[in-house]
Order: C-alpha cells, then structure tokens, then sequence
C-alpha cells in the first residue's frame, strides 16, 4: 500500500488512473486541484480530496509531508515549466524521489514521417513548455516516469506499447485508459525510473491519428 499525490487529479487520464488504482492496488489517493468541489463527491476512506496550487512548491511540499506521501503523479496542463520547476522544489525539500509526469509527444522531435510534420504544425506553440518542464525533470535527482503519449481517445480498452528516449515514436493514438494503467504499474515498479518513454497504441501508424 502506498499514498499517491495526483496533482491535476481532474484530468481526464488522472480520473482514469484514480479509477484503476482503487481497483488494483490497495493504494490511498490524494487528488489535489484547483477546485475540490469538482471531485467532492470522490472522497471516501481511501480519497482525500484537497485544494491547491501546483505552481507553489510549499503547497505540495505540505501535501506530501501531511500524507506521507510515496509516489507524486502529475497529470497538469498549464505553465509546464513552473510546475516542473515547483514540484522538483517541493520533492527536494521532503526528500521524496518518485515523480511520474505526463508529458507531450513530439518534446525530443522523436516522431518520424508525416505524423511527426503534422504533429509539430499541430503542437507548434504547446510543445516549448513541455520540452522546457522535461528538461528540468530529467536534470534532477529525482526517480522520475516521464510519459509521452500519442494523441488521446476515449476508447474503453487497454492497448498499449512503449518507445524510449532516443527512439523514433511509433503509432499515433493510444487511449486515456492505456496511458492510466501504466501510470498505475510505473507507480509500482522501478522498472522505468529514470526513463523518458513513448506510449501509444501498436497498428495505429498513419499521417495522422485516425479520428482526425
């Protein structure tokens, strides 16, 4: 059993996560957001609903030291490299080392061919403070996951398959649930710390993602 702080816990991979780490794991979750009325209802024995600022490292800082915390995931959209910046900050000074972080793909120019040409046209103004916010990650000390997700659908299913850090991306999409069940398996594993990895669904190769 461990506590895992989900920073951004409204978002919709964050909601899928929450789901499957109260299936699978005997984990206690404590869902930080800008607004706690939009999970009041999610609050239970094992769900501590909480109200913050992840652009404020004494915050989180808190956070992690009043709950004990294990494993920080952080599944944000925003000023990327502020909260990078933060929540490096705030590990740092609890001395916690696992941070999972949802990142963009297309930060390390990683995706070939036509989709990646697409994909930076697509990503042109929102890929900067994500590579910025990796940057960051990847020069700290801390046992990170970082993942790079294709484009996101809603599908109800579990299909995914992994590139590494220096590896051209593969597929084009992948579904939220994918990219929640290994958020899951990565918060209980070493397995990928200190890995920058591509996730997307196998057989989805194309110009661009299919719904699209």
């Amino acid at each position: 059993m461990m506590n895992i702080l989900i920073l951004g816990a409204n978002g919709k991979i964050a909601r899928q996560a929450e789901k499957l780490f109260l299936k699978e794991t005997n984990d206690n979750l404590v869902c930080f957001l800008r607004n706690s009325k939009r999970l009041a209802n999610q609050a239970s024995e094992r769900v501590t609903v909480i109200e913050g600022d992840a652009t404020k490292a004494n915050q989180i800082a808190d956070t992690i030291t009043k709950y004990h915390i294990d494993t920080v995931y952080a599944n944000l959209a925003g000023p990327m490299e502020k909260f990078a910046q933060e929540i490096i900050k705030a590990m740092e000074l609890t001395d916690l080392k696992k941070l999972i972080f949802i990142a963009s793909l297309g930060v390390h120019d990683e995706v070939p061919g036509k989709f990646g040409e697409w994909n930076n046209r697509e990503l042109k103004d929102y890929l900067p403070p994500y590579k910025a916010a990796v940057k960051l990650i990847t020069a700290s000390n801390l046992n990170y996951v970082i993942i790079r997700p294709a484009w996101l659908t809603d599908k109800d299913e579990i299909d995914y398959e992994i590139t590494n850090t220096g590896e051209p991306f593969k597929g084009t999409e992948v579904s939220r649930k994918s990219v929640a069940s290994f958020v899951v398996k990565a918060s209980h594993s070493s397995e990928y710390d200190r890995q920058d990895i591509g996730l997307n669904k196998p057989n989805t190769d194309g110009d661009k993602p299919s719904f699209m």
